[in-house]
């Protein structure tokens, strides 16, 4: 069953799209936002995702606790974030999947953990950027289904998926991104018992739920997304790995394979449970973990998206289908 909240967001898909087309309808929300300076080519490609700008409700500063204090289903997902001569950190898809954004600190780092739930997209980047360090919110839009941050500081938006401005005063600049991924709670604690996870926020939702219920068995993403369909008969939400412009569809990775190609090694790493399939994240069909390492064997920032947000951000990227 769909969750209240998105029923009420697709019910948004049956107002006039004069009202998300112009940027006059979004200056009350966003005031400090220069609307002059985009890199978007029509604001029709930009669609109210239903929440107004913060209704989801990005984090900043998260309490982090030891992982022997956590009790987590072992094979739940988690975003893992290691930077050299810091703690490893874990950042449970429980929380994410409600807030999107988590702004945090580690070391010296200023970093932005995101996740879009309608892309799979889960990306970590430096928040320092033109000599400032920014703090991200949630616009409560979306471009290609996929979500539009904004920073607090300028109020530019700026694409999840890519990293890049596309309104504002950051229009056409690039976030840094970082090596950051998606594995299985019980590996990661098992790899860092020392490690810290990101602590139950103090907000009323239903962690350990996924709202969005059966989205990975969809053969289309919701309406929010009007594009086209991938490229050589892969599914809309088939899942890929994409670095950099390239993207290797998951099918071509067995359980345990390993593929090196274009100078990256993609490992299919263990088995965790998908974020957007059954009512419980914990008890979900499992999916695949997957590391990315160059041929040093530094791991490399990477995402692990839906085939159809791949095609919709880079359209002239390369598929590499192994044939």
């Amino acid at each position: 069953m769909i969750d209240a909240m998105i029923r009420a967001l697709l019910l948004l898909l049956l107002l006039p799209t004069s009202l998300w087309a112009d940027p006059s309808f979004w200056k009350n929300e966003f005031p400090k936002t220069d609307f002059s300076n985009r890199t978007i080519e029509s604001w029709g490609e930009i669609l109210s995702g239903g929440p107004p700008r913060d209704g989801v409700p990005a984090l900043s500063d998260p309490e982090m606790i030891g992982v022997g204090k956590v009790e987590l289903p072992p094979r739940e997902p988690v975003i893992a974030l290691e930077i050299d001569g810091e703690v490893p950190r874990a950042y449970p898809i429980r929380y994410l999947i409600w807030h999107e954004i988590v702004n945090d600190q580690v070391g010296d780092v200023p970093v932005a953990v995101t996740f879009c739930p309608l892309c799979n997209s889960a990306l970590t980047f430096d928040r320092r950027h033109d000599g400032r360090v920014l703090t991200f919110g949630v616009t409560g839009k979306l471009r290609a289904s996929d979500m539009v941050m904004y920073d607090r500081e300028t109020e530019s938006w700026w694409q999840q998926a890519l990293g890049q401005g596309i309104v504002g005063e950051f229009a056409g600049d690039e976030l840094e991104a970082l090596p950051s991924w998606m594995e299985a709670w019980g590996v990661f604690a098992g790899r860092n018992p020392g490690g810290l996870v990101m602590a139950e926020p103090d907000f009323p939702r239903r962690y350990g739920q996924n709202p969005y219920v059966g989205y990975d068995g969809r053969a289309r993403p919701y309406p929010f997304f009007t594009g086209e369909d991938p490229p050589h008969d892969i599914p809309a939400l088939a899942r890929v790995v994409r670095v950099g412009e390239r993207a290797w569809p998951m099918s071509r990775l067995a359980d345990g394979a390993v593929l090196t190609e274009a100078g990256v090694t993609i490992q299919w790493a263990h088995d965790q449970a998908s974020a957007l399939d059954d009512a419980g994240i914990g008890e979900a069909e499992m999916v695949a973990a997957i590391r990315v390492r160059n041929a040093d064997g530094a791991d490399l920032p990477h995402d692990v998206m839906f085939a159809f947000a791949f095609h919709a951000f880079y359209p002239e990227g390369e598929w590499m289908l192994g044939e």
